[in-house]
């Protein structure tokens, strides 16, 4: 469990995680693609006080980079720090675990969330041109159809640990 003060995160064990489908369904809509990776890395339930928020999945890269492979927060809950604090407290988990890099992608057409990543202190670092065009169905938010991932890093931190 990691604590960023008003958000609390709390890792989910591999026999519990389809118990969070219906939040991570919520930023990929796409239960047949969430199905290839919810058994990877860790996945968190977000918790504010004493409620269920949302959930988080990051997977590992490499030795250095972890990647923030899902997140969603219930609709009534957006707009109010609860994904920055997410954000923050992963920042720390995985500081200490030695991973120097957090990436995370999303659509193209995913304006909202490319803002956010932004405000959260994420840089555009590159393109996945087509990668949606694998989906089983055609995705389109804010008019424009979902083709290409953008992809974002933030450093976590200059060094590794030397005794990880």
């Amino acid at each position: 469990m990691h604590n960023s003060g008003r958000v609390t995160i709390t890792s989910i064990p591999k026999e519990n995680r389809s118990n969070y489908m219906s939040y991570l369904i919520q930023a990929d809509e796409n239960q047949q693609m969430i199905n290839t990776y919810i058994n990877k890395g860790e996945l968190f339930s977000i918790r504010e006080a004493e409620n269920t928020v949302g959930a988080v999945l990051f997977i590992p890269v490499d030795e250095q980079t972890i990647e923030l492979k899902n997140i969603a927060i219930d609709a009534s809950s957006r707009g109010k720090g609860i994904g920055k604090a997410v954000i923050e407290a992963a920042i720390l988990l995985f500081k200490e675990k030695g991973f120097s890099t957090l990436i995370v992608g999303t659509a193209n057409s995913s304006i909202e969330n490319i803002v956010f990543y932004q405000k959260a202190g994420f840089r555009i670092s590159g393109v996945r041109k087509d990668f949606f065009e694998d989906y089983p169905e055609t995705i389109y938010e804010n008019g424009i159809r979902a083709l290409d991932m953008v992809m974002f890093e933030r450093k976590i931190s200059e060094e590794r640990r030397l005794d990880e």
